[in-house]
């Protein structure tokens, strides 16, 4: 849960670098807190039907799209790519597979232009 708190903490911080670790826990919490609360407005009744989606997640979804957009733009700085490469997810299936990619490559060793390696190897 640290890591989720730690990237809410830099809430829209697109300078620097995010470690695989700091990307990933926080997309698999955010994933666990959205299926809970998809459950929780089914339970609850607060499904909106022509939005496809309840009150609760789309308040979770509003609430965290910046720190998203701002903790996957670190994660591309970490491998040394500009935060503009999210819009590759925008590319139907080629796009995804190009972020994945991305996202899962490990931290260029040392410095590089977006600041120093988050994990200390130099």
């Amino acid at each position: 849960m640290d890591w989720f708190f730690e990237v809410i903490g830099k809430y829209a911080d697109f300078s620097g670098r995010a470690t695989r670790s700091e990307y990933w826990y926080f997309f698999i919490i955010q994933m666990i807190l959205a299926f809970a609360l998809f459950v929780a407005d089914g339970m609850l009744g607060f499904w909106i039907p022509h939005l496809e989606m309840g009150v609760l997640s789309a308040v979770m979804t509003a609430g965290l799209l910046v720190p998203s957009i701002a903790v996957t733009a670190r994660r591309l700085h970490d491998v040394g790519l500009s935060g503009w490469w999210q819009l590759a997810l925008f590319v139907p299936l080629a796009g995804l597979f190009v972020f994945l990619y991305f996202a899962l490559r490990d931290s260029i060793p040392g410095r590089n232009d977006y600041g120093p390696n988050p994990k200390g190897v130099y």
